[in-house]
């Protein structure tokens, strides 16, 4: 028996075939697939073949994108949220700004309208600090002598009496207030028209009616206004008002506090009264005596 070796290389049709060969097939594809549109369902089968390895192959871009944009997203808002932080401070700054102004200025307008009910003039001023003791009830203004400041004047606000001048400086005053307990004020009953003297307690809220007899004619929510007496306050005065009225027959006297109505404790804005009014002077003491002694020799 005759024994062929097989050939070394197995031969086939030449690169040059094989290459127009595929070059026919793509070209009849084309056409086909152009005119003919025969591989739109092949198209769309591989499409879906594909689709997980496409996405399985940009897992990883899409982790690392998305991990980028976590931390960018997290520093983005803790700048906005500390941005918005800081102008909320300042907001809330600027709403407690308009608040005090709004308030002042209504006490301004309010402090405009009751110049108005005093015809010899009344003059603005400011508290600048309180008194440095402790135990007293004393500011003090920023009008002095060069503004024609007297001891002796009345200081009020929009609603009442809430002081006197008590000392003048050349540029500042100083004003004891309502409810210091060296301070007396007359006042008469709104109710009944009975006179009484209001003083101070130290306490900011409360004053004390002196020397009220047990059988007085005094209620609880009685309104005290000034009097005028004294030729130091106007008369007719808002002063305080009566909160308790106690009349024990051990004492020879009722006790009865009251809370002042003006702000004695409260704005900084504040009017002192050029009230004219002088009271006439007392007759002299041997005028008298000698007055006594012509009737009974009569």
């Amino acid at each position: 028996m005759e024994y062929t070796p097989p050939p070394l290389f197995n031969r086939g049709p030449t690169p040059l075939i094989r290459l127009l060969l595929c070059s026919l097939l793509s070209i009849g594809l084309l056409i086909a697939d152009a005119r003919l549109q025969y591989l739109d369902n092949v198209r769309q089968i591989v499409a879906v073949a594909v689709y997980p390895l496409q996405r399985l192959a940009g897992t990883p871009a899409a982790i690392f994108e998305r991990i980028g944009d976590f931390f960018v997203t997290q520093s983005r808002l803790h700048n906005e949220n500390t941005r918005l932080a800081e102008q909320n401070l300042r907001n809330a700054a600027q709403l407690r700004q308009f608040e005090a102004l709004s308030a002042e200025n209504a006490h301004l307008r309010d402090l405009l309208a009751t110049r108005q009910r005093f015809p010899a003039g009344t003059m603005a001023a400011e508290i600048l600090y309180t008194g440095r003791d402790p135990f007293s009830r004393r500011v003090i203004i920023d009008k002095g002598l060069q503004a024609d400041v007297k001891a002796g004047q009345p200081v009020i606000d929009e609603i009442g009496v809430i002081g006197q001048v008590t000392r003048v400086y050349p540029w500042l005053s100083e004003v004891t207030m309502l409810t210091d307990k060296d301070q007396v004020v007359p006042v008469q009953n709104l109710r009944n028209g009975i006179r009484a003297v209001i003083g101070g307690t130290g306490s900011d809220g409360e004053l004390e009616l002196k020397f009220i007899p047990l059988n007085a004619d005094f209620q609880n929510g009685d309104q005290l206004v000034t009097s005028g007496i004294d030729a130091v306050y106007p008369p007719g005065l808002p002063v305080a008002q009566v909160t308790n009225v106690e009349r024990n027959a051990a004492y020879l006297f009722a006790r009865i506090t009251c809370k002042p109505l003006a702000g004695v404790s409260s704005h900084t804005q504040v009017l002192v009264v050029n009230w004219g009014n002088q009271a006439a002077e007392r007759p002299a003491q041997n005028e008298q005596a000698a007055g006594k002694k012509r009737r009974r020799g009569s």
